[in-house]
């Protein structure tokens, strides 16, 4: 009988374990199912307009506005890879290290460059696999203590022993992840649009509805029809997570221009661009929960209360998970990309923050 107790407990997590990847495959299948019927319909419709592809051979005017920065590179001794990034502000002063969600690079920080230079070092990264980052081939590249790696080297290469770091959507996960791996490099936290790791696991196994939100993460398990199906009609998919009413930029502020827009149809139509940042959601399901989950650091969440991926409840439930200051605000009316779409209400909240004495834990709906 004791025994019994005491294969128990490992039972249980074996049953849990298989009882977690069954879900998995099941909703990749049923994911590339209805891609697939996705495809047909469009075949259907028009053979030859689905299969279309426009040329991009020059980037936009606005990647290489000399207001945004100075484009620069750096090469990783250990990895060998070379990461792009566009730093705006003067050596020496204190660094904030920018990094940037899916489908986006650099250019999604271009209000924020603009806005912190003075007082800041600031980098907005091109993470790895994106951009004119290097793109590792193979998925085991894009584990997640991989990319952890790379923000620790890049600090470390630029010259830093500490940071502002601030991350949104996918970048706002490895932010999380740095500022519990390496508290002593992160002096202040910042993710928008992004819950806690532990609590974006626990919550979209107990939600249907965030499982649904976060379908794309199920559909990313598949190799290579996710790049094609984000290809097809000239990047389609693409254009329309930028500027569809559920999931664009700009419900209720600054909407992408139509060069924003096509900046990052330039980036992403490019040759094997889609293959980097789409490998980053290949290795997520091995890699999470975590085993050492605590923040330690002060810490600022910012969330859009219409966000078409995220439940508002996650950023609520990520307060547990901080041991410090913690300051929680949420945006009513706004959406995904918040550090674009009201470029203006986030600065100002990031200066406050930066300024602030980080005594106490706080709440704000706006």
């Amino acid at each position: 009988m004791a025994r019994l107790r005491d294969c128990f407990p490992r039972l249980m997590v074996t049953i849990r374990s298989l009882l977690f990847w069954s879900l998995v495959y099941c909703y990749c299948g049923l994911c590339a199912s209805v891609y697939l019927l996705k495809l047909l319909w469009s075949i259907g419709k028009g053979p030859t307009q689905t299969f279309r592809r426009v040329a991009r051979e020059h980037p936009p005017a606005c990647l290489n506005d000399p207001s945004l920065g100075t484009h620069c590179y750096v090469r990783i001794k250990d990895s060998g890879l070379r990461f792009h990034y566009v730093a705006a502000g003067e050596r020496g002063k204190p660094l904030m290290l920018l990094l940037h969600g899916f489908p986006e690079f650099w250019y999604s920080w271009r209000h924020q460059l603009r806005e912190f230079k003075s007082e800041y070092r600031v980098v907005a990264l091109d993470l790895r696999g994106y951009g004119e980052t290097d793109a590792p081939i193979h998925r085991e590249n894009y584990k997640l203590d991989c990319l952890i790696t790379d923000i620790k080297d890049i600090l470390d290469s630029l010259g830093y022993s500490k940071c502002v770091l601030i991350g949104h959507d996918w970048g706002g996960m490895i932010a999380w992840l740095i500022a519990i791996c390496y508290p002593e490099m992160v002096m202040k936290l910042i993710v928008i649009n992004f819950p806690h790791p532990n609590v974006f696991t626990e919550y979209i196994l107990r939600h249907p509805a965030q499982l649904f939100k976060s379908s794309y993460y199920y559909f990313f398990q598949i190799p290579w029809f996710p790049e094609f199906m984000f290809s097809i009609n000239d990047f389609k998919a693409l254009k329309h997570l930028f500027t569809s009413h559920s999931t664009g930029i700009g419900r209720k502020g600054c909407r992408l221009t139509a060069e924003d827009l096509e900046a990052y149809i330039y980036v992403f139509s490019q040759p094997g661009a889609l293959n980097g940042p789409i490998n980053h959601y290949r290795n997520i399901f091995s890699c999470l929960p975590l085993k050492n989950h605590m923040v330690i650091t002060p810490t600022l969440l910012l969330w859009g209360e219409k966000d078409a991926f995220m439940e508002a409840e996650m950023a609520e439930g990520t307060k547990i998970y901080v041991k410090n200051y913690f300051r929680l605000t949420i945006l009513s009316e706004a959406s995904h990309g918040l550090q674009q779409e009201q470029p203006d209400i986030v600065n100002k909240l990031i200066w406050t923050f930066l300024k602030e004495e980080t005594r106490r834990k706080d709440w704000l709906f706006l």
